[in-house]
């Protein structure tokens, strides 16, 4: 490959990892439901990411998305109550120790596809199991505070929010014969269909006292970490190697501990930091695999 068209690739990926990392900033910002947050995220994102493929002439197939209707449904369910877990998660706990866990989707994944796919859990994959899950409860604060209810209660959230993401991940191997970003765009769709009844219910959506400065934050969420976050990715997916795909998007969870504090002035203390090490390293071991072209897309 041209060494300008493989540099773009990852100033691109390099790009869209920031802003993925700084979308859990932006939420601590806006003081509305998560459900609302996740709905407004997945329509306005569709819609980007829909009208990009427009105006770029790559289209969408109708035709691919009909064949993968009923997964591309649950996967986005899946994306919807994710998001919904991820931003509630960031309500009891730091968004940097919400990140973490939220990245071991990976080790999650091993274990999942053992049960649902029968592969095998080599010797590598059961080491990274439980350094993540050592590096899970170092950061949750058990060892440095003690028990507390509201920071475990965050943990477990951000843990149910990258359980979801592996089973979504799962589901994507199923997925055959429709491009990322089509995937994508639907995903984001069902995601927000599926969130917002239930939004609707909860009562989530009395929105006589948002402010202009909300509604601002929302379509940045949309526009910004979602639509153009994700246009980035996907220029960028395909021309790099698997494992330059890995390690750029630990710039990812990197991005949310160090914005979390300087503008949050949320900090790690040491048995957190090693947490961190411990789980991001893990996970990053247990994805790298040689000569392999990266597929999937980011977490966020």
């Amino acid at each position: 490959m041209d060494e300008n068209l493989k540099s773009k690739a990852e100033l691109n990926m390099i790009l869209s990892m920031i802003v993925f990392g700084s979308i859990g900033i932006l939420v601590k910002y806006i003081a509305l439901p998560s459900g609302i947050i996740s709905v407004a995220r997945g329509f306005i994102g569709c819609i980007v990411l829909a009208g990009f493929s427009l105006v770029s002439k790559s289209g969408i197939s109708l035709k691919d998305i009909k064949e993968n209707l009923i997964l591309l449904f649950i996967s986005g369910a899946f994306i919807g109550v994710n998001w919904m877990l991820l931003f509630e998660s960031y309500n009891y706990t730091s968004v940097a120790v919400s990140t973490l866990c939220y990245y071991m989707a990976p080790v999650f994944m091993i274990i999942l596809s053992a049960v649902f796919l029968n592969e095998k859990i080599s010797l590598k994959k059961i080491i990274c199991i439980v350094v993540s899950v050592c590096g899970m409860f170092m950061i949750s604060g058990v060892f440095s505070s003690g028990f507390s209810v509201k920071e475990i209660k965050g943990a477990a959230l951000a843990s149910g929010a990258a359980i979801l993401y592996a089973f979504v991940t799962l589901f994507n191997k199923k997925l055959a014969g429709i491009s990322s970003s089509d995937k994508t765009i639907v995903q984001l769709f069902f995601a927000a269909v599926v969130i917002l009844p239930y939004s609707i219910i909860k009562g989530d959506f009395n929105l006589g006292s948002v402010s202009m400065t909300q509604v601002i934050l929302l379509i940045t969420a949309g526009v910004i970490h979602t639509g153009f976050a994700y246009i980035m990715f996907f220029g960028s997916i395909g021309k790099l190697a698997a494992q330059t795909t890995a390690i750029l998007c630990y710039i990812d969870p990197i991005t949310a501990v160090i914005l979390s504090s300087i503008l949050l002035k949320e900090k790690l203390g040491v048995f957190e930091i090693a947490g961190a090490v411990l789980i991001i390293g893990a996970s990053l071991f247990s994805e790298i695999r040689p000569k392999e072209k990266s597929t999937g897309k980011p977490m966020d």
